[in-house]
């Protein structure tokens, strides 16, 4: 919204939640996320015809477009538990617009959301309404957090799905406007309303597909001696595959590649598809195993035990330059690591320590042997072993000579990120392992 806000200074664009401290938040000088390149862009449009407001339903009536933008976590509870999407949030939106719309609407899709999900919203504004007429769209996000600016500013493609029909059609249209404000017309694809939704979510089980194949290799790689960083580089050269997400980890996270995958094997296995329900059922089973290996590995390393050593766990956050924890591959290291009964000190740059604290432990729970650094190299002093969890750019240009005086002997180095360079750590006097290395 920030994006269309800045790109078409002539629309109004208002954030509405019933949140204060986090319509606050976006009114204030900080932000309440981490985003490169974000707090411009904001600052540049907030207060010209970009507004934050609590008055939800005010603004929901006097909107021409109105964007749903809810969460959608995996369900919890009931039927379809740990896979299917939890829909009560779109729902509660679809009732407040039915109850305050007077005058018609297109009603445009963000969340993350099953397909068929814009047909539960028509029946519940069709059941509800006083009267307005509505066109419900999908317009599916591609961004990725740590580039999230540049890539709204200059989109592989921006993905727009409506009906097809007469007024279908105008909306589509009237949504492809907006964004043709500043992306390429031939960038901008429409589609049906169900190849829009579905398309959101194959898309992300995709990339995580190839994150986990290359992960599954770099078992192998270990295993045989190979290198999984050269044979990335061997078939991305072939134009088939291509480069992309070929890098090997400890684990893809964030709130989208496993939620959709799960959501997705759902999907497959309500319409009786059991044997595709699987096949993608298995790519996050590989993700599991991949953090799982990497826990063992330490351990298995440290003499068989990290009862009572203490583990400098570098990186927090699912990813590089964001401060998003969602399904961080370190969330279940660390977990591992306490299991042990290690004593584990966590250090990120930009994830408070009250958040690492209860993504581990849960709200409110302590536990002694889990500390928060303010530095590398303060977590790194008088461990045992560091483990590098997210590939954050000052990671790889610490001063390792000076955090290796400073810990147990032998000292051991984990990259999970495959971000330094683990011959000039041993040259140090490092016992140094990569993924797939």
């Amino acid at each position: 919204m920030a994006m269309i806000a800045f790109k078409a200074p002539d629309i109004q664009v208002t954030v509405v939640d019933m949140n204060a401290a986090r319509i606050a938040a976006w009114n204030s000088d900080t932000l309440p996320i981490y985003e490169p390149g974000l707090d411009e862009v904001v600052k540049q449009a907030r207060g010209r015809n970009l507004f934050f407001s609590t008055a939800v339903k005010e603004n929901i009536a006097a909107a021409d477009i109105i964007f749903v933008s809810v969460n959608t976590p995996t369900k919890t509870y009931g039927v379809g538990a740990g896979r299917a999407a939890d829909l009560r949030y779109i729902e509660s939106v679809a009732r407040t617009i039915a109850e305050v719309a007077t005058t018609p609407k297109i009603i445009v899709e963000k969340s993350t959301i099953p397909v068929k999900t814009a047909e539960t919203i028509q029946q519940i504004l069709a059941a509800n309404t006083s009267g307005a007429t509505f066109q419900v769209l999908s317009n599916p996000e591609f961004l990725a957090e740590g580039t999230a600016v540049q890539d709204l500013i200059s989109p592989d493609r921006v993905l727009i799905g409506g009906e097809r029909t007469p007024e279908g059609a105008k909306a589509v249209e009237t949504l492809v406007s907006v964004y043709a404000r500043w992306v390429p017309r031939e960038r901008i694809i429409t589609t049906n309303l169900w190849s829009s939704e579905l398309s959101k979510l194959v898309a992300n089980a995709f990339l995580a597909q190839r994150i986990s194949s290359i992960n599954a290799i770099s078992a192998l790689c270990e295993a045989t001696g190979a290198d999984v960083d050269e044979v990335a580089n061997a078939i991305g050269k072939d134009s088939r595959i291509g480069p992309k997400f070929l890098k090997a980890s400890v684990g893809f996270g964030g709130s989208c590649f496993q939620k959709d995958i799960l959501n997705l094997s759902y999907l497959c296995e309500s319409f009786g598809l059991n044997e595709v329900a699987s096949y993608w059922a298995s790519v996050v089973k590989m993700n599991d195993y991949q953090k799982q290996r990497f826990s063992a590995k330490i351990v298995k390393t440290l003499f068989n035990s990290v009862a009572d050593k203490r583990i400098a766990v570098l990186g927090f956050a699912f990813k590089k330059d964001t401060d998003d924890t969602r399904e961080s591959a370190a969330i279940n290291i660390v977990r591992d690591l306490l299991a042990e009964q290690a004593n584990v000190v966590v250090y990120d740059p930009k994830v408070s320590g009250a958040e690492i604290v209860s993504d581990v432990l849960g709200k409110g729970q302590t536990n002694p042997r889990l500390t928060v650094a303010a530095s590398a190299y303060e977590a790194a002093k008088g461990a045992h072993a560091i483990a590098i969890v997210t590939e954050w750019d000052e990671f790889k240009t610490l001063d390792y000579a000076k955090i290796f005086e400073g810990m147990q002997k032998p000292a051991f180095v984990f990259d999970g990120r495959n971000i330094v360079d683990l011959a000039k750590l041993r040259e140090v006097g490092f016992r140094a392992f990569g993924i797939g290395r």
